[in-house]
């Protein structure tokens, strides 16, 4: 059994911009999952960088806070409760638009790795890598 909690999680600046825990990943923990599970913290005004998970689907979980998603070419707001899903291959990013810091879970399937993120400095850059 393998029990983590978030108040004793060890977080880090990860490359799209987020502070980032990964309470749960079957590479590190040798665990038998076909998915992984990080929290994630953007603080009042913050962004993450636009970026796509090349080979896994992603699902955001708000715990606290709102902010704008942005999946592709669509946005929308979302909240504390909302569950969203991200295709494989999509380029997102999500803005904290709310007056306290945003909090959500990540849950992606297969288990994220770095080697299929691409993290995007420029949204133009966009339209040229998508498939």
């Amino acid at each position: 059994m393998n029990i983590r909690n978030i108040r004793e999680c060890d977080y880090f600046r990860a490359a799209d911009g987020t502070l980032l825990c990964e309470l749960l990943h079957p590479d590190n923990e040798g665990l038998d999952m076909g998915f992984s599970l990080a929290h994630a913290i953007l603080r009042r005004g913050e962004a993450s960088k636009p970026h796509r998970l090349r080979e896994s689907v992603e699902v955001y979980y708000i715990m606290e806070g709102e902010a704008t998603m942005h999946i592709d070419d669509e946005s929308f707001t979302v909240k504390e409760g909302d569950a969203i899903h991200i295709p494989s291959g999509a380029v997102q990013y999500i803005e904290n638009t709310g007056k306290s810091e945003l909090s959500f879970l990540c849950i992606v399937s297969p288990p994220w790795r770095r080697d299929y993120e691409d993290v995007l400095e420029d949204l133009s850059v966009k339209k040229q890598i998508n498939p």
